[in-house]
């Protein structure tokens, strides 16, 4: 209870502003150029009616086309409530600075809350003479986008304006943060009082009796770990040194061949893609390293009892002493590329706990299929590529935008998103990321461990 109350305290701490707001998922983003209509000079005006999404809206933007020439004036920008005509912000911008395809953008110092599915307007107005004004930016393929009409001079036309609603939304988890500590403390107590209860009355729990052999074999695990750990790098001359030199050449080669060849436009890609590599590098290692675990040890099986889990977690732990060299890279990458520590960092042990769960929860699976079907290896190896390929480890996550349903199915993603906010945003990530990241790592483990329960008294039989 005295550790649980500690994380609670701690995680509030730590996740800041995020643990309350998050970016709007009703955010209007702006869309591609299509046409551009009119002329906004002294004697035309164009407004935008649109029914926002956002709970606080920190930001407008509207894009713009010159002509190719050099103009004059000024340019009015109002937003309003469409009703009662409200004035809600303004802004002046000189024409003569505004370019092709340039944005003008209202930033807005006090946030506007309590506005979401009420309709506002933005409205365009200039001093321009006729010659010397410039142009909005119209979409004509999705004109009802925003829920509002275009009007110029008062009068309905096709299309909408090429424009951004950016700000955020609440977090209803933040906004009950304690009440939900405290149900979580009565859980953690009664799991708790249960587990003490069981044993008191001499009954079997599953918990009490895994932590027993934890303790029991702690020495035969650490051995078996030193074992794994050193075998990898026997008689070679860099040693452990390739546990952070593998990672960042092949970044290097990666970001050689997919800056150039796709020209992806991330932020930070070098450490956005060191950090897809090296986790994921992880999780390949690990479970491959678990699915011959009671195959390579039948001769200590058939001689010596053990509990058998034991052999898929020493691997998973010696993979997991990899992970930890291998973060090294991401920490100088990310110095190259001017991130330094931030509280966020702080978050880190809780994905990589949660990866280490998931890749134990699939070694476990694989450890019992392979002694069943030795030719789970190859199969494995097949699915670790497919499953590289539908992880954004090296491409962004929008251009899966039509399978995004296999995205928010795959504990990965989440994970390494969650480090990926954390380091390269410098924030820590909303609340639903917690959920995600331990939900899919428990639920593997979960019928990880089922399985190899229910099927580990037939591994004599096989090996």
């Amino acid at each position: 209870m005295a550790v649980y109350a500690v994380l609670v305290v701690l995680f509030y701490l730590l996740c800041g502003e995020q643990l309350y707001f998050r970016q709007s998922r009703g955010n209007i983003n702006m869309k591609g150029t299509e046409r551009f209509p009119v002329e906004i000079t002294n004697e035309v005006s164009v407004t935008q009616t649109f029914v926002p999404q956002i709970d606080k809206i920190k930001s407008f933007a509207i894009r713009w086309g010159n002509y190719s020439r050099q103009n004059s004036g000024d340019l009015i920008i109002e937003v309003c409530k469409a009703g009662d005509k409200t004035l809600l912000a303004q802004k002046t911008f000189s024409v003569a600075e505004i370019q092709n395809d340039a944005l003008t953008v209202i930033d807005l110092e006090e946030t506007l809350d309590g506005f979401r599915g009420i309709m506002l307007e933005i409205s365009v107005r200039a001093t321009s003479v006729a010659g010397q004004g410039v142009t909005p930016a119209v979409n004509l393929t999705e004109s009802d986008i925003y829920g509002g009409e275009l009007r110029i001079n008062g009068v309905v036309q096709e299309g909408a304006l090429c424009l951004s609603v950016l700000g955020i939304d609440y977090v209803w988890t933040g906004q009950h943060y304690w009440q939900l500590a405290a149900i979580g403390a009565a859980i953690v107590f009664l799991f708790a009082f249960v587990v003490v209860l069981k044993i008191n009355h001499g009954k079997k729990s599953l918990i009490y009796g895994v932590c027993k052999s934890l303790k029991r074999y702690k020495f035969l695990i650490q051995q078996l770990v030193s074992r794994d750990f050193k075998t990898k790098y026997k008689r070679s001359v860099l040693g452990v040194l390739w546990s952070f030199l593998n990672p960042l050449l092949t970044s290097f080669v990666m970001y050689i061949v997919f800056s150039n060849l796709f020209r992806f436009d991330i932020a930070y890609y070098p450490v956005y893609l060191i950090i897809g590599t090296v986790l994921y590098n992880f999780f390949s290692e690990s479970t491959n390293m678990c699915l011959s675990s009671i195959v390579d040890n039948s001769n200590l099986i058939t001689k010596v009892y053990v509990p058998k889990f034991i052999y898929p977690l020493t691997r998973t732990l010696s993979s997991g002493i990899n992970l930890l060299f291998a973060l090294i890279p991401i920490i100088i990458i990310a110095f190259i590329m001017g991130l330094f520590p931030k509280v966020s960092w702080l978050l880190l042990p809780y994905p990589l706990i949660c990866l280490m769960i998931f890749g134990l929860g699939i070694g476990l699976l694989l450890a019992s299929a392979m002694v069943f079907f030795r030719d789970m290896r190859f199969l494995w190896g097949v699915i670790t590529m497919m499953w590289m390929y539908l992880t954004p480890i090296f491409y962004p996550a929008e251009i899966l935008k039509d399978l995004s349903w296999v995205l928010q199915i795959n504990p990965l993603y989440h994970i390494i998103t969650f480090v990926r906010t954390c380091i390269i945003d410098g924030v820590s990530p909303e609340p639903i990321s917690y959920v995600w990241c331990i939900l899919g790592a428990a639920i593997v483990f979960v019928i990880g461990a089922l399985v190899f329960k229910k099927t580990e008294d037939k591994f004599i039989y096989y090996l």
